[in-house]
């Protein structure tokens, strides 16, 4: 019987495996490193802007919901394509609805972007 790992070995492991997730996941994927990139702009105009802590949240909230929508995403298809291979209408529908998502996340981040920078640009 194998010796069980202590729950702070378990947590060092699991967040090991999580950065190497989200490092695949930058290095695999054309849409996240394209929000990446946003991320980053609208990271710097924050700087620029000086923008308060509360429009600070809420960028950041808005970065990571649409990073985290990404990443789902990108494991429901590949959950989908690894358990059906071939075109099925089924599996369409399952990858379109979580393209969706994604989608609605990245209207809902637009719209907190206009609502912080809108009045510091005009």
């Amino acid at each position: 019987m194998a010796k069980k790992e202590s729950l702070l070995v378990n947590r060092i492991k699991s967040v090991g495996y999580a950065y190497k997730g989200a490092i695949l996941l930058l290095k695999t994927e054309a849409s996240i490193k394209i929000q990446f990139v946003i991320a980053v702009c609208v990271t710097v105009a924050g700087f620029y802007f000086n923008i308060s802590p509360t429009e600070w949240m809420a960028q950041t909230l808005a970065i990571g919901i649409i990073m985290t929508a990404e990443g789902l995403n990108t494991a429901v298809e590949a959950i989908a394509d690894f358990i059906h291979p071939e075109h099925h209408t089924k599996i369409g529908f399952i990858k379109d609805i979580s393209a969706g998502a994604v989608f609605i996340a990245a209207i809902a981040a637009t719209i907190v972007g206009f609502i912080i920078y809108m009045p510091k640009v005009f």
